[in-house]
């Protein structure tokens, strides 16, 4: 890690805010001022000439280190005004202020320091060179110190919250095996740690010897990568630093940016990418090496659950296929529906596991099919009465398949399978259930089914406009479908329309 050793430091210059209505003034002060020097660095001035004036430079800049403020300017008490909203309204109780007057009668010193949060007061006519070089060496070792304090508890605050989200992802996991919790709990603690602003982990999701295509799944993230999910959340030059310590099983500093290589005992890699990698201390060094040694053991028992998760859920999409196939559904129908179950979902605020339990359990809406004949199943007009029982019997059969099972998503799959032909005003079957008495996770899916099968061309209809489709959905929410996520689907209907450009019949 020698590579992370600190760097030359990049000093900028203290800012200073001189706030007078005599221009004469912000020329002599800045002239005597001009050679000024606190630990490196230099002095940069900004001006303003009445107190309306500095309230906008304060509101606007940060980081200013001092304000040297006159008390009388377009009023009597202009001055006292700034410093007051200064603490107050824009509630900045770092930056110090330094009263200047000529007319000390207006502001009695005692009053002005402890009713106004004044950290000096000074008559313009005893500011000669050196009051003011050492006014204003007090004022910014004054700002300096305070800072320093300040920025280590920031530090403290964000490293404990760290911490406490990684406590609180592991007690999750342990209950949920939710790998991208525990994810951003790690990397929340090591930027934290680092101080620093953007920073990515990632795990090599799949790679092919023989084409030598990758994947990567971004399991956390802090900062800005891009709005995607994989390779599309990674820009070029990234994407290219990724392959390179795939490729060659090494951790690599790139300028500023460090890419982290961690393989584990199950054959797959997580990969950590730091951003503003500069100025880091030897314990900082350190204590990242700690951390990287420790991802692979961490992400092993983690990944190898998610393995198992990945597996169940691609063995049922594979079963909602079979199903869906033998009754002449298109191949992608499950696809599209889970996934437009799963932007429902978000977009309705549920939370993340529950999406994701939802998005698996979804393509197992008609897995009762299987025990319906196919003379039922397959027949091109329409049913008669008693043919139309023998359909509707197929959520039953669906609940009686998979009911009893102890894991999350097969106990969703049954719900779903058994109360996905309920209707919202109770003229569904086969419970005859009503509004919300029906499980959300049905709901939705009732509504991301009629959205695919009136979207897409079937054996008994060509496909419909979205217009169509959304007026389609319009009408029969309240009666058919819960209004509720009747609206959202309207309101996210550009996503659902991309869900069905990436997933074709």
């Amino acid at each position: 890690m020698s590579f992370l050793s600190a760097a030359a430091p990049k000093l900028a210059p203290w800012k200073v805010l001189l706030v007078d209505d005599e221009p004469d003034i912000h020329d002599i002060t800045k002239l005597t001022l001009s050679r000024f020097r606190l630990d490196g660095r230099a002095l940069t001035f900004l001006h303003a000439y009445s107190g309306a004036e500095a309230k906008e430079v304060l509101a606007r800049e940060e980081n200013i280190a001092l304000v040297f403020l006159d008390v009388v300017m377009e009023r009597e008490d202009s001055g006292l005004e700034v410093a007051r909203w200064m603490r107050q309204d824009l509630d900045n109780q770092f930056t110090r202020i330094v009263l200047r007057t000529g007319q000390p009668g207006q502001a009695p010193e005692e009053r002005v320091i402890v009713d106004y949060d004044i950290n000096d007061y000074k008559e313009k006519t005893e500011l000669d060179r050196t009051k003011l070089f050492t006014t204003t060496f007090a004022a910014l070792r004054a700002y300096r110190d305070i800072m320093k304090v300040e920025d280590a508890r920031r530090v403290q605050q964000s490293y404990r919250e760290g911490l406490e989200r990684v406590i609180a992802a592991s007690s999750h996991i342990f209950q949920q095996r939710n790998l991208k919790d525990f994810a951003s709990g790690l990397l929340q603690q090591v930027v934290a740690l680092l101080r620093l602003e953007q920073s990515m982990l990632l795990r090599l999701k799949g790679a092919s010897v023989i084409t030598g295509e990758s994947q990567y799944e971004v399991l956390a993230r802090i900062g800005d990568f891009g709005s995607g999910a994989g390779n599309e959340a990674i820009g070029p030059e990234l994407l290219a630093q990724l392959d390179e310590a795939r490729h060659n099983r090494i951790s690599k500093l790139h300028g500023d940016t460090y890419v982290g290589y961690f393989p584990n005992s199950s054959g797959k890699a997580s990969l950590l990418v730091l951003h503003g990698v500069e100025e880091i201390s030897e314990i900082d060094a350190q204590l990242l090496e700690v951390f990287c040694s420790g991802v692979a053991i961490a992400f092993d028992n983690i990944l190898l659950n998610q393995e198992i998760t990945d597996t169940q859920a691609e063995l049922i999409l594979r079963l909602g296929d079979v199903v869906e196939s033998r009754s002449n559904e298109a191949g992608n129908h499950v696809r599209r529906m889970s996934q437009v179950c799963h932007m429902l979902a978000q977009a309705s605020g549920m939370p993340e596991d529950e999406t994701a339990t939802l998005m698996h359990a979804a393509p197992m809406h008609d897995v009762g099919k299987i025990a319906t004949p196919d003379a039922v199943l397959l027949k091109p007009g329409r049913l008669t009465p008693e043919e139309w029982d023998i359909m509707k019997q197929h959520p039953t059969v669906g609940l009686q398949i998979l009911d009893g099972s102890t894991r999350p998503i097969l106990k969703a799959a049954a719900v779903i399978a058994h109360q996905h032909h309920e209707k919202f005003d109770g003229t569904g079957y086969p419970q005859g259930l009503k509004g919300e008495d029906i499980h959300p996770y049905a709901r939705i899916v009732a509504v991301a089914d009629v959205f695919d099968a009136l979207s897409h061309e079937r054996c008994y209809k060509e496909a419909w406009p979205v217009e169509q489709v959304t007026d389609y959905l319009r009408e029969v929410a309240g009666k058919h479908l819960d209004p509720y996520y009747v609206d959202l689907l309207i309101k996210n209907i550009d996503k659902a329309v991309e869900i069905n450009r990436q997933w074709p019949d």
